[in-house]
């Protein structure tokens, strides 16, 4: 989550720039923002850190495999909720579909990702207690 953004209910926590290639978005961002990058490891992937000065401002992942064939890059915005599995049963009330259902990140959060009755796509996330 940036460093400057609170985990309200209902705020944009967090933004995240999925990519097929992550050398040259890095480098289109760097050369036009000055956004450095910091690898955090992961089990199946390595996560980027987006940092501009010393703020941590978002995320950037490589979309991978066959379930990313064929997606266009594009950013995904992230928005703080208080308790994910309850809001998404809500939202599937409301008319959205879940696209991704509700999972860990350890040190991080829970998480899904939904479409909106309109179609828009958004992660809705409850970040883990800091």
């Amino acid at each position: 989550m940036a460093d400057q953004t609170p985990a309200t209910h209902g705020v944009v926590c967090w933004s995240e720039l999925n990519v097929h290639d992550v050398a040259r978005a890095q480098q289109f961002y760097a050369e036009t923002l000055g956004w450095r990058y910091e690898a955090m490891t992961m089990p199946d992937m390595t996560y980027w850190i987006i940092l501009s000065d010393a703020a941590r401002v978002g995320g950037m992942f490589e979309m991978k495999g066959a379930a990313f064939e064929g997606a266009p890059e594009h950013w995904m915005t992230y928005i703080a909720v208080d308790d994910v599995d309850a809001r998404l049963r809500k939202a599937v009330t409301a008319g959205a579909r879940i696209c991704k259902d509700a999972f860990d990140i350890p040190g991080v959060g829970r998480m899904a990702v939904l479409a909106e009755p309109g179609g828009a796509i958004v992660a809705w996330m409850t970040p883990r207690p800091a």
